[in-house]
């Protein structure tokens, strides 16, 4: 005679990933520049000519990527530019938000687009102070896109990007 075990099989509980992200101490950009903003020191900074940056998260195996552009009388193409740069992703994104940002006493303004689903970028943004200076950033994992998996690291990066634009200023050169 045959005998099977005496337990009963039950379905296992759902598991959630539990991520855990440290709070970030932030730093001023001491790189000479012209704009300076806070940014966590967790990053590793790399520096690149004309003005950029790319603030490196080993860990999370992603970087957002900044281009500088001094405003020759040509904001209008330079924010063409940026917006077409965020709608290239329609085809892979479920959704495409937009959250403006203002800082009058700054002179410093931008938007912060949200690209939901599997899109290269989830997060870009601009910043201007509309008469000489211009930046644009986009988030990038260096991994195949899968928003699912992603949103927990990009919700945590989308706290030092909002620090970022809220604490950037314009240097006079």
């Amino acid at each position: 005679l045959f005998t099977s075990c005496s337990e009963e099989t039950l379905p296992k509980p759902k598991a959630f990933l539990n991520l855990e992200y440290i709070k970030p101490t932030y730093q001023e950009l001491i790189l000479k520049r012209p704009y300076t903003f806070e940014f966590s020191e967790r990053v590793k900074l790399k520096d690149s000519p004309n003005n950029w940056l790319k603030l490196e998260y080993p860990r999370l195996k992603a970087s957002i990527d900044i281009t500088y552009r001094k405003i020759d009388g040509n904001l209008r193409e330079l924010l063409l530019e940026s917006e077409k740069l965020v709608f290239k992703h329609t085809l892979k994104a479920d959704k495409i938000s937009s959250n403006d940002y203002t800082n009058d006493e700054n002179k410093v303004f931008g938007t912060l687009h949200e690209i939901t689903g599997n899109a290269a970028s989830q997060i870009q943004f601009h910043i201007t102070d509309s008469t000489d200076h211009f930046i644009k950033g986009a988030l990038y994992f260096n991994t195949k896109p899968n928003y699912d998996s992603l949103l927990p690291a990009v919700a945590h990066i989308k706290k030092d990007i909002l620090r970022l634009m809220e604490t950037l200023q314009w240097k006079d050169e």
